[in-house]
């Protein structure tokens, strides 16, 4: 992925969403692009008309955390795309040799991470890196997803492809929409934290070419943290689940996040867990049988 581009694009897309009146400057002249002028963007952030240009154009080598904070300021960003302009700066300068070679190698499993997420009985649960590769699932995680793992058993599994180049993607989420998209924010944040993955890179590239929704979101720019929320699924045994999800990430294992999903006990989202389990189990006792 070019970096240059993606400054580029970035700060000149987060420039046409703001208007003079949002950012108090009175507007004046024959305006003929949307949002702020270059020059405004600069004398609100202190800087030269000459070096915001400069950025914009996708230098941002060598800018200073103090630069890109006002710049950040004048263009009323929020805290995720704040952190995203602060990656990108740090994309743009040279890569220790050290940290390539750590990225490019596959992230180890510990035992504990697996075992914590196989006592996780009554919630499905995943083990996600960057790449939203499912590396490792307990069952009734296994369960809740059955539509992704029916095509590909094995982990791990790419909840992107199955988002966007699975049929079955859109019957399975309900407001498929509202999932996809923050889906693309989420990676377009993976990519600028890890520029120099080329797997990362295939995936964006495939999606892209393969996916007209992937393609237009991925133009819009829009920066998104999965950290918690609510999800609708539409299984295809249970039926409808309203869950709330959490993004846990390990501290120790770099790009590494456990996601959780729960319901209130009592509810129909509940109740449906609980019947999810008692099909999980029927499932694993035919798979079971099958392999005597």
């Amino acid at each position: 992925m070019d970096n240059r581009s993606e400054v580029r694009a970035f700060l000149t897309s987060r420039r046409a969403k703001i208007s003079p009146e949002q950012a108090g400057i009175p507007a004046y002249g024959n305006r003929r692009v949307a949002g702020l002028r270059r020059g405004e963007i600069a004398a609100l952030a202190g800087v030269s008309v000459e070096y915001y240009t400069r950025l914009e154009r996708g230098n941002l080598a060598g800018a200073s955390d103090s630069v890109l904070d006002a710049i950040a300021r004048a263009l009323q960003l929020d805290d995720t795309e704040t952190a995203h302009l602060h990656h990108l700066a740090r994309a743009a300068g040279p890569q220790p040799v050290r940290t390539r070679a750590r990225r490019d190698k596959a992230p180890e499993i510990r035992p504990a991470i697996r075992r914590v997420l196989h006592s996780m009985t009554g919630v499905p649960a995943f083990l996600r890196n960057h790449r939203f590769d499912i590396l490792a699932a307990n069952p009734l995680g296994m369960a809740l997803y059955a539509p992704m793992f029916a095509a590909n058993a094995a982990l791990p599994v790419n909840s992107m492809r199955f988002t966007f180049l699975d049929p079955h993607a859109q019957a399975f989420y309900p407001d498929w929409a509202q999932v996809a998209r923050p889906a693309v924010a989420a990676l377009r944040i993976a990519a600028a934290q890890h520029p120099d993955d080329q797997q990362l890179m295939n995936l964006i590239g495939e999606l892209s070419m393969r996916s007209e929704p992937f393609r237009a979101w991925w133009a819009a720019q829009d920066v998104y943290v999965h950290r918690h929320g609510t999800k609708s699924f539409r299984h295809p045994v249970i039926g409808e689940l309203d869950l709330a999800f959490e993004a846990l990430e390990l501290p120790g294992d770099e790009a590494l996040t456990v996601l959780t999903y729960s319901a209130e006990p009592g509810t129909g989202s509940g109740d449906g867990l609980e019947l999810l389990a008692t099909w999980a189990a029927t499932q694993e006792g035919v798979a079971t049988r099958a392999s005597e």
